[in-house]
């Protein structure tokens, strides 16, 4: 789920922070500009992400049919609120489940202040990276 996420990053969109909970999926980022100066769409972008998941999930799972629904719950940040805030307090969400203990704890996260490139964030990554903290491995896709 997380490699869908971070594909368009610098493309469509700057990704700030990605956490796959086990039944829903939490995204911060910027729409980027197109070659013409118009500001990618979210809905644009999540309909990339959606696809292309759900194509990946439902092979995974030897299925067919949606994975997704058909609405999510998307909000602006507020002019004076700080993006590394509220990713910060997404990141805190698998802690606030009782999931795990801590935030790093939880193998499905991306932070672009920590992880660096989260378009790198797979389980290809070589695992010197993964073993320093400096990029996530997602073990099993089909778990997301």
């Amino acid at each position: 789920m997380l490699k869908h996420i971070a594909h368009d990053h610098g493309v469509r969109y700057q990704l700030h922070v990605a956490v796959v909970m086990p039944d829903h999926v939490h995204v911060l980022l910027t729409p980027d500009r197109d070659a013409q100066g118009n500001t990618f769409g979210l809905a644009e972008i999540m309909h990339g992400i959606k696809g292309a998941s759900a194509h990946s999930i439902n092979r995974a799972l030897r299925r067919k049919g949606p994975v997704w629904q058909p609405e999510s719950f998307d909000t602006t940040l507020r002019k004076d609120e700080k993006v590394r805030e509220k990713a910060e307090y997404i990141c805190a969400n698998p802690v606030r489940a009782g999931l795990v203990p801590h935030e790093d704890a939880w193998p499905w996260l991306g932070r672009e202040w920590i992880e660096g490139a989260l378009e790198d964030a797979t389980a290809d990554s070589p695992p010197d990276l993964r073993r320093r903290g400096r990029l996530r491995s997602i073990s099993n896709e089909s778990q997301t």
